[in-house]
């Protein structure tokens, strides 16, 4: 059993490299528990590396109990057979949380890069330092794309923070559901 009310899992989707981060959640505040890369450059069959992705998730899942979901969506570079590259990633990642019936976030790069900077244009290193700084963590690992992965745990954290998240779709839910406090 965990000390943690709440464990949440954080995933950079790729075709070559997936970062993953996870938080424990606990009084309110986040902790790092663990974040790295499984790293597919060497899998040569697109269909292997998608099976690799599944299956490590799967014993991060078994391993670590997560409770929720923080998964970066696809965005459309340069390249539109990156983006489909991606989007495979991210669904080989997804349906292992499903399997396992695991509440499921998807965020926007930059709403995650805003979350955790300030800056939806921020870079990988200023996203890093940041985490380091709230998390406080010893080093930044040497592939920032297990930072990613952290980022959007701790992006998913900093909207459940959000009292309005959830309750209230917009400005006219929220004050139709809270009329008796406007005077």
């Amino acid at each position: 059993m965990s000390n943690y009310e709440t464990i949440i899992l954080g995933i950079d989707p790729g075709s070559n490299i997936m970062g993953y981060g996870l938080i424990g959640v606990k009084n309110n505040q986040a902790e790092l528990i663990i974040m790295g890369v499984v790293d597919l450059k060497k899998i040569t069959d697109p269909y292997i590396k998608l099976k690799t992705i599944y299956d490590r998730t799967i014993h991060l899942i078994e391993t670590y109990k997560p409770d929720e979901l923080a998964i970066e969506s696809p965005f459309l570079g340069k390249n539109p057979q990156s983006m489909h590259k991606l989007g495979r990633a991210q669904g080989a990642a997804i349906a292992a949380c499903l399997q396992r019936n695991i509440t499921i976030t998807e965020y926007a790069p930059l709403k995650i890069k805003q979350s955790i900077t300030g800056n939806g244009m921020a870079s990988k290193e200023q996203v890093a330092l940041n985490l380091k700084r709230e998390l406080k963590f010893a080093d930044i690992p040497k592939d920032l794309d297990a930072t990613d992965g952290l980022a959007a745990a701790m992006c998913h954290f900093y909207q459940r923070k959000n009292p309005l998240k959830g309750k209230n779709k917009s400005w006219s839910s929220f004050l139709q559901q809270n009329q008796d406090r406007i005077k």
